[in-house]
């Protein structure tokens, strides 16, 4: 009898304590969520600040990769576009964000990069684009190489948006108007 009496009570208090971690697991995240869009914000306001795009691209390079999404997805908000934001940034698929510009659903994948960026990623989301029947924006800080250019070309609805075009979105210069051009052409 004994032994029953201890072990109901100690359900009833994994049950408490499992509730309550259930709850504050939410309540980190959304946290989380908010502290990454305050950030965002800040560092929209300090890039006009630094001396040089060579400095903002450095910048941005040295960013948090959520705060960069976040970065991303409010841009594109300040120009007066509808986003939706994913409720977790890891384990997305592939997908960081959707933007929907004259009323066409755009998804949104962002790199925050060093060095080259990876055309198996090029790839992988042009597979995505093509599941999802829609387009995208590959949108990132490294470099743009060769066989990531021509992956991006045998996708229609993929365009790549890095260096000076990521610099003209993120200062509200880069509008819908030009998701039609082909961004991932050589110039």
């Amino acid at each position: 009898m004994m032994f029953m009496a201890i072990f109901l009570f100690l359900l009833l208090c994994f049950i408490v304590v499992a509730a309550r971690g259930g709850r504050r697991t939410v309540s980190t995240r959304v946290r989380r969520h908010r502290r990454y869009r305050k950030t965002a914000q800040r560092v929209l306001g300090r890039l006009p600040q630094l001396s040089s795009d060579g400095a903002r691209l450095s910048y941005l390079r040295k960013i948090n990769p959520y705060v960069f999404e976040e970065l991303l997805l409010l841009a594109l908000e300040k120009q007066g576009l509808e986003v939706i934001r994913n409720r977790s940034y890891s384990g997305d698929g592939g997908l960081d964000g959707q933007v929907f510009i004259n009323g066409e659903r755009w998804l949104i994948q962002a790199k925050r990069y060093s060095r080259s960026i990876s055309p198996q990623h090029i790839q992988a989301f042009g597979k995505l684009l093509a599941r999802e029947g829609c387009g995208g924006f590959f949108i990132h800080t490294g470099r743009t190489g060769h066989m990531s250019r021509t992956l991006c070309s045998a996708s229609p609805r993929l365009l790549i948006i890095s260096g000076q075009r990521l610099l003209d979105l993120l200062s509200g210069g880069l509008t819908g108007c030009e998701t039609r051009q082909t961004v991932c052409r050589k110039r």
